[in-house]
């Protein structure tokens, strides 16, 4: 019975998403007929042309695929485009693997309704693991399909918005299944240094207005996951560590409210965050999109900043058995040059 009802709640799954995905199709519009279209918004037309010639210097001048892909615009109706269910059992700061045929394994599974996602959570939660639920305003589909442009995008500024363009195009460039701290890092490194030379074509100078704000929340966050690992692992009993998680997420709160006031006071953009119920599953995105950025940094730098180089190196990696792979990371991380 078990396995039954597993396999008919991975078919409402693959349902959901075939036809979630099915209706971004229907409802693509050409980005080249919109922007000449005189009935477009003009903000909109200028918007998503300065996006089409950040997707043609991605290919032109990155090496990042030359398809379909983010030529078309899709207006939803609804602030994301999917939902992001996470879940770890209570004590742990795991996530519970969710596994398909394309992605391989990754920490969550996407729902293209809200009601659903908060649903697969709900069910989640009652056989007791920790879940959080997250709205995404853009995925990838790794090249099976044409991405759009989506208008859940727009809220960013044109330089996440161009930037996202090239992570995801990374994506479809070099994928591991089931490594996704592999995957997000890479493509994490091609955005940001893709952005960098994309401000540079223009004249800009560089812009990293959040970065170092953004690298100590995260820090903060790490370490907070660390106490809660030594925690579980630790013998107490159940109460105990129940006990004990609430306390270290307590004194989390209250190192926040220091390091904001001392490093950034007036700025308060994470406190909403913070203030939020915190479990194990809602710290899981953290770390996974800059685990190896310094790595790729230093492969790189020794590509002498070459593209094509640095890709063949990042195959060289991709084609790695797991662990032999991360012990090649941590060595180019290490070594910082």
């Amino acid at each position: 019975m078990g396995l039954l009802l597993g396999a008919c709640s991975s078919l409402r799954y693959y349902a959901q998403a075939a036809h979630g995905q099915g209706r971004l199709i229907v409802h693509q519009r050409k980005i080249s007929r919109l922007v000449r279209d005189p009935a477009t918004d003009p903000q909109l037309a200028a918007r998503l042309q300065l996006a089409q010639q950040a997707r043609r210097f991605a290919s032109q001048r990155l090496g990042l695929p030359d398809n379909r892909s983010y030529t078309g615009y899709v207006a939803l109706d609804r602030p994301y485009v999917v939902w992001n269910v996470f879940a770890t059992p209570r004590f742990s700061v795991h996530a519970v693997p969710q596994c398909f045929p394309i992605a391989g394994c990754v920490a969550y599974r996407g729902w293209f309704k809200k009601a659903d996602a908060k649903a697969d959570a709900a069910r989640l939660q009652a056989r007791g693991d920790d879940v959080w639920v997250g709205g995404v305003p853009a995925y990838s589909t790794l090249g099976w399909f044409a991405d759009p442009i989506l208008s859940s995008m727009l809220r960013w500024d044109d330089d996440e918005l161009d930037s996202t363009i090239f992570h995801e195009l990374a994506h479809q460039l070099i994928y591991v299944k089931g490594d996704t701290a592999f995957n997000e890092s890479f493509a994490t490194f091609v955005q940001t240094e893709g952005l960098r030379e994309w401000r540079q074509l223009r004249n800009l100078p560089p812009h990293e207005p959040t970065r170092a704000m953004d690298d100590g929340f995260t820090r903060l966050v790490l370490d907070l996951r660390a106490r809660l690992k030594a925690l579980y692992a630790s013998a107490v009993d159940e109460a105990a560590m129940a006990a004990g998680k609430q306390r270290e997420i307590a004194a989390f709160r209250r190192r926040y409210a220091q390091w904001r006031g001392r490093d950034w006071p007036g700025n308060h953009r994470y406190d909403s965050w913070v203030a939020q119920p915190i479990n194990n599953a809602r710290l899981l995105p953290f770390g996974l999109y800059d685990q190896w950025t310094s790595a790729f940094a230093v492969l790189f730098r020794r590509a002498e900043s070459h593209w094509p180089a640095f890709y063949a190196s990042v195959r060289t990696l991709a084609g790695m058995p797991k662990s032999q792979r991360e012990q090649a990371l941590q060595a180019l991380r290490s070594s910082g040059s």
